[in-house]
């Protein structure tokens, strides 16, 4: 049980957390199992490409400075910033529930995995969530599927992603913000190592899965430089990526509770910039995105890559779809 009294009555998924049975505990996290009335959620935002969304996880252990997701956490009345990274929820499976869920979704329809929090955190390793979601989809046929990771765990279902991908349209995309070790530490500071996700591409790669880098977020003045744009284009094309695309940081109240106290301690020349940027509005307006995804072109043009995937037709395609995929597009 999550420790301490709530001075209000706790209704919906806030008393589910804090009934939620501790699985275990780290000397910096605790993990608890989360009654789960529904794994697959619809998506109506305009701004992203995909209609639905699971997120086997509440919370994610590797504390970007910059997650956005850190707001889902306010739902359970855990409104302490530390808590979305310190305490991890693992949906509690069933493979009849999650079944019955998926057969309502139409084919048609795109679905996405790890939105919000990373599919292969470290919980992962313990409770597998995210791999018994994927032995289900490697039965079904004719969907669209995109999962999203910073993490070289997603390497280990390779095979099995790879035998998904004959029946189903697949996209696995790495996000990789810097090539620079020391940066991507501060910034993302228990992720693993941007070369560590880079030979995750090439294993995913070499499985013959479709594999692409996104570098997202894109901060102003920290690792927006075409320069530093081109190391992680040059190195997902070596290790076998066909795409690589990325967006501006936005950053909502409660990542600003986080990014800006970090600001102050590891960039301060910046934090009055981002400050005054970011005081009506938690996205970039201007002139800025553009230059930004014009500098993007400029280093996938350098380096062979595309912004998409190219269409492809799965092996054993039971659903006939035209329509194009492109999981990690959005707008800024």
């Amino acid at each position: 049980m999550i420790p301490g009294d709530s001075p209000i009555p706790l209704i919906g998924i806030a008393r589910l957390a804090s009934e939620s049975e501790l699985l275990e505990a780290k000397r910096r996290v605790q993990y608890f199992e989360l009654p789960t009335r529904k794994f697959i959620t619809r998506c109506t935002s305009t701004r992203v490409p995909f209609q639905w969304t699971i997120n086997p996880y509440r919370g994610c252990e590797f504390g970007c400075k910059y997650c956005y997701a850190r707001y889902t956490h306010e739902f359970m009345e855990l409104r302490d910033g530390r808590d979305f990274e310190e305490r991890i929820f693992a949906k509690q499976w069933s493979a009849a529930s999650f079944r019955d869920e998926l057969r309502k979704i139409p084919r048609t329809d795109t679905i996405a995995i790890g939105t919000a929090t990373d599919p292969y955190q470290p919980a992962e390793r313990r409770y597998g969530v995210t791999r018994k979601i994927l032995e289900i989809f490697a039965g079904e046929r004719g969907r669209t599927v995109g999962i999203i990771s910073k993490s070289d765990l997603v390497a280990r279902d390779a095979a099995l992603l790879a035998g998904m991908g004959r029946h189903n349209r697949l996209s696995v995309h790495l996000t990789i913000t810097t090539m620079d070790t020391e940066l991507a530490r501060l910034l993302e500071p228990y992720a693993p190592r941007p070369d560590l996700r880079q030979e995750a591409v090439r294993q995913l790669a070499a499985a013959g899965l479709r594999v692409g880098v996104f570098s997202a977020p894109i901060l102003p003045l920290i690792n927006d430089s075409e320069a530093m744009l081109d190391a992680v284009a040059a190195a997902a094309r070596e290790a076998g990526a066909t795409s690589y695309g990325g967006n501006v940081v936005f950053l909502q109240p409660c990542a600003q509770k986080v990014f800006f106290p970090f600001l102050e301690k590891a960039f301060p020349h910046l934090a009055r910039r981002y400050r005054e940027r970011f005081a009506e509005s938690a996205y970039l307006r201007g002139d800025y995105p553009k230059r930004i995804q014009e500098r993007l072109e400029t280093v996938r043009q350098r380096h062979g890559l595309s912004r998409r995937f190219a269409e492809y037709q799965p092996e054993d395609w039971a659903v006939e779809q035209q329509f194009h995929f492109d999981f990690t597009s959005q707008s800024t």
